[in-house]
């Protein structure tokens, strides 16, 4: 009886085990699922230059509607950070995945959206042209480009 007993438990504990990981998809380089820093932390070092090898993880509560080329992602209850893909060499899907958990990793660096580019955003984010026309200044933003990310399986 022992026997069956220790193979009831292993299962039971096997199956707990399964059910409580999560899967991804994957986009770009294969990366792990671990977060290595906080965005605090990351926001903290890119005052000093850029910083690179950073797993961060969050909640997509956008993406680019036109191509899949940008993603927001919720990063603390108060922040949120504009994920773009190094040079274009991959793309998430455009839509179907806002609230799902995702995990980055890439560099990042303090930089200056331009007028311009805040605008093509918002124009890809599908704002109206009333919207996109009350962008008059740049931001000073925590820039991160994403060498891979996963997305909770959905």
């Amino acid at each position: 009886m022992l026997p069956m007993k220790k193979l009831l438990l292993t299962a039971i504990v096997f199956i707990l085990v399964a059910c409580n990981s999560k899967t991804y998809t994957s986009f770009g380089v294969e990366i792990s699922d671990q977060p290595t820093h906080s965005y605090n932390t990351i926001y903290d070092l890119a005052q000093n230059g850029e910083v690179n090898n950073i797993v961060l993880e969050g909640e997509i509560t956008q993406t680019c509607a036109k191509k899949g080329c940008w993603m927001d992602v919720k990063v603390s209850e108060q922040d949120t950070l504009m994920v773009r893909f190094k040079d274009y060499g991959f793309f998430v899907p455009k839509e179907g995945v806002e609230g799902l958990r995702t995990v980055v990793k890439g560099k990042a660096k303090m930089d200056t959206i331009s007028v311009e580019m805040l605008r093509h955003y918002a124009e890809d984010a599908g704002d109206s042209e009333e919207e996109i026309l009350k962008i008059m200044e740049p931001k000073y933003v925590l820039e991160f480009i994403a060498d891979g990310v996963l997305i909770e399986q959905w």
